[in-house]
């Protein structure tokens, strides 16, 4: 089962998110999401979180409408996001797309970008936006790239040090090269092949792919 979690940012446009959305999808909201889910014409079937950025007549509106709302409280140690995360898995689901999950505080974009890679999550996350995906790869994964030929792809380590990196497909092609925490070298490769994959032997990585239509490439372990 596919899940999809709107969250509390910034989306500038949203038709070029809605897309990402389609019939069957789990729809979940972290808190005050869920005012970007019903402005894109969707109902969540839960709202999680503390509820303080949840207009109160939405909420009591979409009550009226069989949503329910899972209230936390405020003084917590996880933000609306992680628990709408243990939530949509808890609920069965296997893929989880984020919607929403950046602009406004930096504090928060990062803390949404990097609670991917808090845990190895028993479902596939991907943060997504208008034209970039994002995808945390583990010790091990090998991820295709459906980027078209032209576009851009980052990775970034997001452990101490990320070895074995390989890439297929790419205009500056790595063999089992090693990247640390902070490096920029992975940052705006082009994709002029497929398939373009991307693998690494140790450490966590986030690869970012611009991409023009959903869905997008998939990490398998080898």
């Amino acid at each position: 089962m596919r899940a999809i979690i709107f969250v509390n940012g910034i989306i500038p446009d949203l038709a070029t998110v809605e897309r990402w959305v389609r019939e069957g999808d789990d729809l979940i909201a972290a808190d005050g999401g869920a005012h970007h889910a019903v402005a894109m014409g969707f109902r969540p079937r839960v709202v999680v979180g503390d509820l303080d950025s949840l207009d109160p007549l939405l909420a009591e509106q979409l009550a009226a409408q069989g949503v329910e709302l899972e209230k936390h409280p405020p003084a917590k140690d996880k933000t609306d996001l992680e628990l709408a995360l243990e939530r949509a898995i808890r609920d069965g689901a296997q893929e989880i797309l984020l919607l929403g999950a950046l602009g406004g505080r930096l504090d928060q974009s990062l803390a949404n970008v990097l609670l991917m890679a808090q845990r190895d999550w028993p479902a596939l996350i991907r943060l997504v936006d208008a034209t970039e995906i994002a995808t945390v790869i583990h010790a091990g994964e090998s991820m295709t790239l459906e980027a078209a030929p032209g576009s851009t792809m980052s990775l970034l380590p997001l452990s101490a040090e990320v070895t074995g990196i390989t890439y297929t497909g790419m205009l500056y092609p790595l063999d089992r090269a090693t990247l640390r925490l902070g490096s920029t070298r992975g940052v705006s490769n082009e994709v002029v092949s497929h398939p373009a994959t991307v693998y690494i032997e140790t450490g966590i990585a986030l690869v970012i792919q611009t991409i023009e239509k959903a869905p997008c490439g998939t990490p398998s372990s080898t």
